[in-house]
């Protein structure tokens, strides 16, 4: 990685089909959206968890989130290598991860999915405390993916607050 964080390869569709560590870092290529990639990343998990939700138990889709994350870390370490930047904005998988996490716990209906992606994209760019601690110093696939399940967190505690308020 260059010390200065420049991009030592162009991310193009080509870069991410060249490896599957980029093909998921990029989430399927939702990455490389020219404006907002993580917003873009973000909406990628929709289809993703609709697909997956009904068809695993609550428990197995827990574990496959888990082993997600995993294999987050290892493909996002590898992607930002190449990049040269560690957490690169077309590095989307964290974000896709993560939001599928808030969704699980998300009440059905579109008005909670649409508050649960506003509460998620919220928190993931403005890194409140401790969110920016872990993003400026854990480096790396763990780092990248790590401050997201953090955002995750305060999305789903927002939510939580706000089912509660409406019951």
């Amino acid at each position: 990685m260059t010390t200065s964080g420049e991009l030592l390869v162009k991310p193009s569709l080509q870069f991410v089909l060249s490896h599957p560590a980029h093909l998921l870092s990029f989430g399927f290529g939702s990455g490389l959206a020219r404006k907002a990639p993580g917003t873009f990343g973000t909406l990628a998990a929709f289809p993703i968890y609709w697909y997956l939700a009904p068809r695993l138990t609550d428990a197995m889709f827990l574990l496959m989130l888990a082993g997600a994350f995993a294999v987050g870390v290892w493909a996002c370490g590898i992607t930002g290598k190449v990049l040269g930047v560690a957490d690169y904005g077309g590095i989307v998988w964290d974000e896709i991860v993560a939001f599928m996490l808030v969704l699980f716990f998300t009440p059905p209906g579109l008005d909670w999915s649409l508050l649960a992606f506003g509460l998620f994209r919220f928190f993931d760019i403005a890194k409140p405390s401790p969110i920016r601690y872990f993003d400026s110093n854990w480096h790396g696939g763990l780092g990248v993916m790590f401050d997201d399940l953090l955002a995750a967190g305060y999305a789903l505690l927002c939510l939580a607050i706000v089912k509660s308020i409406l019951s």
